[in-house]
């Protein structure tokens, strides 16, 4: 069973925005047992859609549009679906009714003609009520195929794939069931966990793959399989896990199933020893609490964050001694340490961390190499810092940081 993404609008080509859609439906479909054979970006012009159209249908069974069906004349991909599949466009009422309502209720503009004109879909196809907004989905089946045509709005999409695609594609289809088990590892390179896991990897059964996905410190290793019976294939892939574990268990952190990433793990161990945790940051400019603080329920282990990004700031705010700075330089393991002892009293915290160093392009306030980076811990056992040299692009320094501090932190809370 195989599926195809098409994603139109030349706002994606020009990379005024970053098409996230595809991603979304393609783990969306994987959960269903469906594979993604290829995905699809193209303009907003007919004959590129017509193409794709065609295309699409001789290599996939699932061909699902996202985009172009908006209310302007930009918007063409209703327009060209119906050519495509010789239609003509009909009004919907229940489509009418549903965008009358949406302006009555929460939009302050006169409905116009244009919007009306959502309600206007392919006589052939079966229409997929979207709630969020005024473009309808559409459902038309060609044989044994169908082509989905979906808004490109992301919370309109997600909530018509979730509600109304999955449950009609397995509805439709025999599928297979296609699993997953993400392990995640910090502190090794790619090529020598491969080193590690040679042999396992020669052999591995045919229908079960290993693949690498390295970032910035930290490397997970994604076992896929596929198959027509769940419970051998969870066997299957827990075999592998088990002949995995051993030969990684010094950089093994957990498993990133179901969003289980390491900072929902920390989280989650934070919250079962009831501990707390502030951070203050510097070269890293909030990144590091904007990972904990986007998960929900972060407010039960996070006290809060401080930016103290200026050398000035880490003393009017965060209350760092003057002297410190001026004797070791604001990007040292003193002045690490005192951020973290400074966020852990200030905000009363269990655990206090920090983040201070050079991200470049330019030196700043410090005579530190651009790369060099510390990281500063404070719990009731004492305070402590660690010193890296993170390498010498901007972006790098800043992410590679961020993954560091939570390798350490995990480290931390679980040892001790």
């Amino acid at each position: 069973m195989q599926a195809e993404i098409i994603t139109i609008g030349d706002e994606i080509l020009i990379g005024q925005i970053i098409d996230t859609n595809s991603a979304f439906i393609g783990k969306a479909l994987n959960s269903i047992g469906v594979s993604v054979y290829q995905i699809t970006s193209i303009q907003d012009e007919k004959e590129h859609l017509i193409k794709a159209f065609k295309e699409a249908e001789e290599n996939a069974d699932i061909i699902i549009i996202t985009g172009g069906l908006g209310p302007t004349k930009d918007d063409i991909t209703k327009h060209t679906l119906t050519e495509y599949f010789n239609d003509t466009l009909v009004q919907n009422d229940e489509v009418l009714a549903h965008v009358e309502q949406l302006f009555k209720k929460y939009i302050t503009t006169t409905i116009s003609d244009l919007n009306r004109k959502q309600a206007l879909v392919p006589s052939t196809c079966e229409v997929l009520m979207n709630k969020y907004g005024t473009a309808p989905g559409m459902w038309i089946e060609k044989g044994n195929k169908v082509f989905i045509s979906l808004p490109g709005v992301p919370y309109e999409m997600k909530a018509l794939i979730n509600d109304e695609v999955l449950p009609k594609l397995a509805h439709k289809y025999k599928r297979p069931f296609i699993l997953h088990k993400t392990i995640l590892t910090y502190g090794l390179g790619e090529s020598a966990i491969a080193e590690r896991l040679e042999q396992i990897e020669d052999q591995l059964p045919k229908h079960i793959k290993l693949a690498y996905l390295p970032s910035l410190g930290r490397v997970r290793l994604r076992l896929s399989g596929k198959g027509n019976d769940e419970d051998i294939l969870n066997t299957d892939i827990q075999t592998q896990v088990d002949n995995i574990l051993p030969l990684i268990k010094d950089i093994f952190v957990g498993f990133e199933d179901n969003n289980n990433s390491i900072e929902q793990i920390i989280a989650n161990q934070l919250v079962k020893t009831n501990q707390t945790l502030a951070i203050a940051e510097s070269c890293t400019g909030g990144k590091l609490t904007q990972t904990f603080t986007q998960h929900s329920g972060a407010s039960a282990y996070f006290k809060g964050g401080l930016v103290t990004y200026a050398t000035q700031s880490k003393v009017d705010i965060l209350g760092v001694n003057q002297a410190i700075i001026e004797e070791h330089s604001v990007v040292s393991e003193a002045v690490a340490k005192a951020m973290a002892s400074q966020v852990r009293e200030k905000l009363k915290a269990d655990i206090g961390i920090s983040t201070t160093g050079n991200a470049g392009p330019t030196k700043g306030d410090s005579d530190a190499d651009v790369g060099t980076v510390f990281i500063g811990f404070a719990t009731k056992n004492g305070v402590k810092a660690f010193q890296f040299n993170m390498g010498n692009h901007r972006e790098r320094v800043i992410n590679k940081t961020v993954n560091k501090t939570l390798e350490l932190l995990q480290k931390e809370i679980f040892e001790n």
